[in-house]
C-alpha cells in the first residue's frame, strides 16, 4: 500500500466531539506505508497542514507509523488540559515560544528524554528541563516594495517613523507572531518604548490589521500599503506557491531584514511537546526524533524552506537568495516572560482598531 500524499479528511475515529472543537480545527490521518505496521501517532498540531504535511508523511513512510492530526489555530493547549488523563494527544506542534513555555506552566507536557534530540538540536533551543524541543527558525522580516521602496536595510524602530505613515500592512497585533516581536522589543527598550513603538506604528498603519501575512503581502502588491511585517517562509510558499497571483505577490516586494546592523532579526522557533498523558508514547518521541533528525531537519530546510537547528544542516538555495540573517541573540526565554505585557500593549494602545482609531 503507498503512502498517500495527501492528509486525508477523514476525522480519525479518535476525535473529540466535533462540537466541541475550535471552528478552526480540522482534523485528518496520514496512513502507513502498511497499515498498522508501526502503531499510530495522535498530533495536535498549532502549523498549518501544508507546512508540516511534507514532514509527517516522511515519517510514516520511514517508520510505518500512521499519523492522525488535528490542527487548530488556537485552543490546542487548552483543549488538551480539559482532556486531562484521556486525551489522545501525544505530540504537540506548535509555532512559537511562548505556545511551547505555556504547554509546560500548564503542565500537559513530560520530559523529552532523547539522545536523538540532545545531539542534532543546539540547548538554546530546548527546554531546560525536557518539556520542549525547538525544532526549526524562522524570521520575523519587512516586506517591502521593489517599485516604491528604494532603501535596502531598516530597523523594527524605524517603523514608528511619521515617514510611513500610511504604508505600513501588519496583521492582528494580537496574533502570536507579532506578540512576539513587541516582546522582544520590551525585552531590548523596556516596557515604555515598546508601547510608543506600538501606537506610532499603529498610526502608521494604512488600513485596519486583517488577514494572514500572505495578504499584507498583496496589499503591497495592490498598491495599498508600501511596507508589510511577515515570516519569511512565507515568501518562499508564494513564490513556489500554484496560485500564479502569489508568485507575483512575491515578485512585487523584497525581504529585508531589519536591525541587520545591530541586536539583530527577530525570530522565533517552532517546536514539539510530549504530551503528559500520550497514550503512544514510543511513538510520540520516535516522532520528535525524526524531526531532530538530520533527515527531519533536511525537509525543515528545503521543503518548508525555514531554519534548521541543526547547525550540520545548511539552508535552502532559495532562503539563501533572500540574502544573509542575522539573528537575535536574546534568548527565547526572555521574549516568552514578556508575551503577556506585550499583549497588554497592544490592547492599551487599541492596534488592532487600526489608524486614527
Amino acid at each position: 500500500m503507498a503512502t498517500s500524499a495527501a492528509f486525508s479528511l477523514a476525522a480519525p475515529a479518535w476525535a473529540s466531539n466535533p462540537g466541541e472543537k475550535n471552528k478552526a480545527s480540522s482534523e485528518m490521518s496520514i496512513p502507513s506505508p502498511v497499515a498498522g505496521s508501526g502503531g499510530e501517532v495522535n498530533i495536535y498540531s498549532y502549523r498549518e497542514p501544508g507546512l508540516i504535511a511534507p514532514l509527517i508523511e516522511a515519517f510514516a513512510k520511514k517508520t510505518g507509523i500512521k499519523a492522525n492530526v488535528v490542527y487548530a489555530k488556537d485552543g490546542l493547549t487548552e483543549r488538551i488540559s480539559a482532556e486531562g488523563a484521556n486525551s489522545p494527544a501525544d505530540v504537540l506542534l506548535s509555532v512559537d515560544i511562548g505556545r511551547l513555555t505555556e504547554a509546560k506552566d500548564k503542565g500537559i507536557s513530560q520530559p523529552i528524554v532523547s539522545k536523538e534530540v540532545e545531539e542534532e538540536i543546539p540547548a538554546a533551543y530546548r527546554d531546560p528541563d525536557g518539556a520542549w524541543v525547538g525544532l526549526s527558525q524562522r524570521a520575523r522580516v519587512v516586506y517591502a516594495s521593489k517599485d516604491r521602496v528604494k532603501q535596502d536595510t531598516i530597523t523594527y524602530e524605524e517603523l514608528a517613523d511619521p515617514k510611513w505613515k500610511g504604508k505600513i500592512c501588519m496583521r492582528s497585533g494580537q496574533h502570536t507572531y507579532n506578540i512576539g516581536l513587541l516582546a522582544s522589543i520590551i525585552a531590548h527598550e523596556g516596557a515604555e518604548k515598546a508601547a510608543k513603538w506600538a501606537e506610532a506604528v499603529k498610526n502608521n498603519l494604512a488600513r485596519k490589521p486583517a488577514g494572514g501575512d500572505r495578504d499584507q503581502v498583496k496589499a503591497i502588491y495592490s498598491g495599498e500599503c508600501d511596507i508589510a511585517v511577515g515570516n519569511t517562509y512565507y515568501m518562499a510558499a508564494m513564490e513556489t506557491s500554484d496560485k500564479p497571483e502569489q508568485r507575483e505577490w512575491a515578485k512585487s516586494v523584497k525581504l529585508l531584514f531589519p536591525n541587520a546592523a545591530d541586536r539583530g532579526t527577530h525570530v522565533n522557533i517552532s517546536g514539539a511537546v510530549l504530551a503528559k498523558h500520550a497514550p503512544h508514547k514510543e511513538q510520540g518521541l520516535k516522532l520528535i526524533d525524526f524531526l531532530a533528525s538530520h533527515e527531519g531537519q533536511m525537509i525543515y530546510a528545503e521543503q518548508v524552506n525555514e531554519y534548521p537547528l541543526d547547525k550540520d544542516v545548511p539552508i535552502s538555495k532559495q532562503v539563501q537568495a533572500w540574502g544573509e540573517m542575522k539573528p537575535d541573540t536574546l534568548p527565547l526565554t526572555e521574549v516568552a516572560k514578556n508575551r503577556k505585557q506585550a499583549s497588554e500593549i497592544m490592547d492599551k494602545v487599541g492596534f488592532d482598531q487600526g489608524p486614527g482609531a
